[in-house]
């Protein structure tokens, strides 16, 4: 059988790699930059064909290469986030196939500029063999089979306390807490932030005791990749977490220091976060969770798709070890093609699924049809709405919509009102973009009038649309009308209390199809006060979403 060199081959991630490998009857060349270390590991494992060696990525390594001769080198080390691509041009110079277990976008996304050497050398640079892209991208692909038009993505994972702690995983989040991560969403570039987007989430598999736990954004090359992988561009979201939530909270406070620019960042806290998580290691559990959800349309039938792996007795941490196994078993067949690219595409989901076998690791998968919340309130009105009216209300998952509008405001109170809202200044011509994501049956509107941008949520009571700002909501009935429909204002509460109608603001607002357009009119005011704002103009969905 071939052989494989894996630098920190005798770390977490990488003596998973090593064992598998060697138990698949690989021979395998254990190195990093302790002998010692890799000498007990290889003697802790009597009988596998293992055997130690001392490698210092940060060296050159063609030299060391040439002298051991692995047929491949797998770089389990990390963190990937500062690295260059020493690693695999020293493969290239060795004349030795590449893998990696890099998680860092950039990293991942930029091994492709080694693509012309890679194929002069007939050599195959793989960045990505791990959890995200390899596994992610996988899932992804099985979940959108069939559908005409993919509108979200959503990946989230959770690991167990006592799977966390990693010097490479804890630097790379660190890295980009608080900072801006650039997100395709909304039918064009956006961006969040670092463990930012916090909330609560659910993983379940049936006959396992489900799993709620924090998650918030990370910055991964799944950002990248996927967008473009699927017809209607989707947008894509990863978030993770750890099992205890005052570690995922911790992180969410700190990210807010670096956003608002109080710290440039906290990379250099490193080691004192290693530190606190091996302290609270034994608070916590053997649990951890990955899930993916896929939304989007085949035809007009809206479907959301979820997959779900559930790991226990700790074994979490043999999910990312397993893609670089794989993919070394590809290569060794010849199946796939020289170059230097990332890890998305090359395995199958189900070739995952029998490698979870051996381990404490289930998944399930479940498939529904949903209906847009608008289809839901007006039953079969909805259904004959103008074509525009019907297409723009058409969601699921997420969406986006440019335009232009015309903004209007009242009096002095009427604008400082506006202002306490962030409601857009008035004006003519303004550009607007509307940015729609559906979560859970909610929908969320976020519009940007210019530069100025607020967000309302929107949710069904009975025979109602609810729309909330903050702790106002407000129920409106919905109306067709030949051209489109028309909204008129029932009920409001602060909070959880009924406010009187007479006290209410007082909404008027129509959508409607002009020559094949979608058209809006929208004017708010309130008793005593008046107009507080007023906007009209034009929308078209965002190609692609």
């Amino acid at each position: 059988m071939k052989s494989a060199l894996i630098i920190g081959g005798y770390g977490g991630f990488g003596a998973r790699v090593s064992l598998l490998l060697a138990r698949a009857g690989w021979t395998v060349i254990v190195a990093g930059r302790s002998g010692a270390k890799a000498a007990h590991f290889c003697r802790s494992h009597h009988g596998l064909p293992l055997r130690p060696a001392v490698l210092d990525r940060n060296r050159p390594l063609a030299p060391i290469l040439r002298d051991l001769q692995p047929w491949l080198v797998i770089d389990a080390a990390g963190p990937f986030q500062d690295c260059d691509y020493r690693v695999a041009e020293g493969c290239i110079e060795a004349g030795c196939h590449y893998l990696d277990l890099a998680d860092a976008r950039a990293f991942v996304i930029g091994i492709s500029r080694l693509d012309a050497r890679a194929k002069a050398a007939g050599l195959c640079l793989i960045s990505g063999a791990s959890s995200v892209p390899a596994l992610t991208a996988a899932v992804a692909d099985r979940l959108a089979t069939g559908l005409d038009r993919v509108t979200l993505i959503d990946i989230a994972l959770s690991a167990s306390n006592r799977a966390s702690g990693s010097r490479s995983v804890t630097a790379a989040i660190l890295s980009y807490l608080g900072k801006p991560i650039r997100l395709w969403r909304g039918g064009r570039w956006d961006v969040g932030h670092g463990w930012q987007e916090l909330s609560r989430l659910r993983f379940e598999v049936p006959g396992e005791r489900p799993i709620l736990r924090h998650v918030a954004l990370c910055d991964v090359p799944d950002l990248d990749l996927l967008p473009a992988r699927y017809p209607g561009r989707p947008a894509v979201r990863f978030r993770a977490g750890s099992e205890l939530a005052v570690q995922n909270i911790g992180l969410w406070l700190l990210s807010w220091a670096v956003r608002w620019g109080w710290v440039r960042g906290l990379a250099g806290l490193t080691g004192l976060a290693v530190r606190v998580q091996i302290a609270l290691r034994r608070l916590g559990g053997d649990r951890s969770a990955m899930s993916v959800q896929v939304m989007g349309w085949t035809g007009e039938r809206a479907i959301q798709r979820c997959w779900t792996i559930y790991a226990s007795r700790g074994d979490g941490p043999w999910i990312p070890a397993l893609a670089s196994p794989l993919i070394a078993d590809e290569l060794a067949r010849g199946s796939l093609e020289p170059g230097a690219y990332p890890a998305v595409g090359l395995i199958d989901l189900d070739l995952f699924e029998r490698a979870f076998a051996p381990f404490a690791i289930r998944t399930a998968s479940q498939s529904e049809d949903v209906q847009p919340l608008y289809r839901r309130i007006m039953g079969a009105d909805y259904d004959a709405l103008a074509p525009a009216v019907r297409a723009m209300h058409a969601l699921t998952g997420d969406a986006g919509a440019s335009g232009e509008a015309e903004v209007t405001s009242g009096g002095q109170a009427g604008r400082f009102i506006g202002r306490l809202f962030g409601l857009p200044p008035p004006g003519r011509d303004v550009p607007l973009h509307l940015w729609m994501r559906e979560e859970g049956g909610v929908e969320t509107w976020t519009r940007t009038f210019g530069n100025a941008s607020f967000s309302s949520r929107l949710s069904r009571r009975g025979s109602l649309l609810t729309e909330s700002f903050g702790p106002f909501r407000f129920a409106m009935a919905l109306q067709r009308e030949p051209d489109g429909l028309s909204m008129h204002f029932q009920r409001w509460w602060i909070g959880p209390m009924p406010m009187p109608g007479w006290l209410g603001p007082r909404i008027r607002g129509t959508e409607a199809e002009r020559n094949g357009v979608f058209h809006f009119d929208v004017e708010i005011g309130l008793p005593l006060i008046g107009l507080v704002t007023g906007y009209r103009g034009w929308l078209t969905r965002t190609a692609g979403a």
